[in-house]
């Protein structure tokens, strides 16, 4: 079997290699182009396969036998308060919406040192956990938070932290996985593991039957089985952020509020209509990204998802960039936000439009540039859009801004 490992750093890669089976098989190491957007000389040239779990947005690793995905990485050393342990959720969704395994690597805790207070630890927000757990359920694939190694469990009180500089955090000393976790810690060691039995199981099972097979493997079982019990010991619950920020609304509510759009020859589609009540995610800001789109994906698996598909859903999911009043006598909802701005939205599709050459003549078209013609004129704008525009209009049902909306038909 051949091995091929796709990487955004290659000192990660080689962190991920030379820890596991990894190093004793027939390998080469290839540099993952994240999107059209980011790279447009490059991306054309990704496998489809890849580009496939890169739709949504790119995870720092991908490794696959002999075309076929196996699992994904994504790392991130940033502190897991509130939205921010979901920045990167969409990225682990796409990997296992493709039934690819995803390995989540994230602190327990990040110390955060202010002017006007000692330094502290920020601890990853549990409800982490349960998203991840509910992807699972859907997919029956795993999708697994590892901890990012730090001294928050030898070092309760931040003060003492030998390693301030690194917020808490701890690298491998070895310069060539430069930027990588400790490799020694428990909980890589653990991971490390874990990657072995799923090469393991695809390699004696084959692609399909192995996939088949991951939920029921000890070691993703007894993961899965911590995970959870962290998401209790830390108290987790349904009402921590970003659930904190959603309203359940009876859907003719939103209908009522989206009828100013209706007119004689137009009246909103099915699929609103066909779902009696609604989630809304308030974002009371004005338009951007980060840390949005990956907390409104996780919205989706812990409140809506019923199925694999978002046509599967017990709840509309939709995206207020306002906080959003619930007018009950009138059975309607108002925006009263003043941040939230439609054209904000449309000026960045606008942007990412101008990454399309599918308006060019074909004697306006480089010989280098053909393939990546060719690329556009089968998927459109999917990979020239920016993350965010195209996580949101994946995952929303509708988008409400103050001063307009956008909503899908069906």
């Amino acid at each position: 079997m051949n091995f091929r490992i796709w990487y955004s750093t290659e000192p990660f890669a080689d962190f991920v290699i030379d820890n596991t089976e990894l190093r004793n098989k027939t390998y080469v190491k290839k540099k993952m182009y994240e999107s059209d957007a980011n790279n447009a000389k490059n991306f054309h040239t990704m496998p489809d396969h890849i580009k496939k779990i890169l739709y949504l947005d790119a995870p720092d690793l991908i490794v696959e036998i002999d075309h076929e995905p196996i699992f994904s990485v994504e790392v991130s050393t940033e502190a897991g308060t509130g939205h921010n342990a979901f920045q990167r959720f969409a990225r682990l969704a796409a990997s296992v919406e493709n039934n690819v395994p995803a390995f989540y690597i994230y602190p327990e805790a990040a110390i955060i040192t202010r002017q006007t207070t000692p330094p502290k630890w920020d601890k990853i927000n549990p409800l982490v956990f349960k998203a991840l757990d509910d992807v699972m359920s859907i997919y029956d694939i795993p999708a697994l938070l590892y901890y990012y190694p730090s001294d928050y469990r030898t070092h309760p009180d931040a003060a003492t932290s030998t390693n301030q500089l690194s917020k808490g955090i701890l690298h491998d000393p070895n310069r060539i996985y430069s930027g990588s976790p400790l490799g020694t810690d428990t909980e890589m060691t653990n991971m490390f593991s874990t990657m072995n039995e799923i090469i393991a199981v695809f390699e004696k099972h084959g692609i399909v039957k192995g996939r088949e097979k991951l939920l029921g493997n000890r070691t993703v079982i007894a993961r899965r089985t911590f995970m959870n019990q962290e998401f209790t010991n830390k108290g987790g619950h349904l009402n921590m952020s970003p659930l904190s920020a959603t309203i359940k609304i009876p859907t003719q509510y939103l209908l009522n509020y989206l009828s100013q759009f209706e007119n004689a020859n137009y009246s909103i589609g099915e699929l609103l209509r066909s779902r009696g009540e609604t989630i809304i995610y308030k974002v009371n800001a004005a338009f951007r990204g980060d840390p949005y789109p990956g907390a409104l994906a996780a919205i989706d698996y812990l409140l809506c998802r019923e199925g694999k598909s978002f046509e599967e859903r017990r709840f509309n999911l939709v995206l207020a960039w306002s906080d959003v009043n619930v007018d009950d006598s009138n059975q309607t909802i108002e925006l009263p936000g003043t941040k939230g701005k439609v054209d904000d939205f449309v000026r960045a599709v606008q942007a990412s439009e101008n990454k399309n050459i599918l308006s060019k003549d074909y004697a306006d078209i480089a010989n280098h540039e053909i393939p990546r013609y060719y690329m556009q004129v089968r998927y459109g704008s999917t990979y020239s859009k920016v993350k965010h525009i195209r996580v949101f209009s994946y995952f929303a049902d509708a988008i409400l801004f103050p001063d307009g909306a956008l909503w899908r038909d069906a």
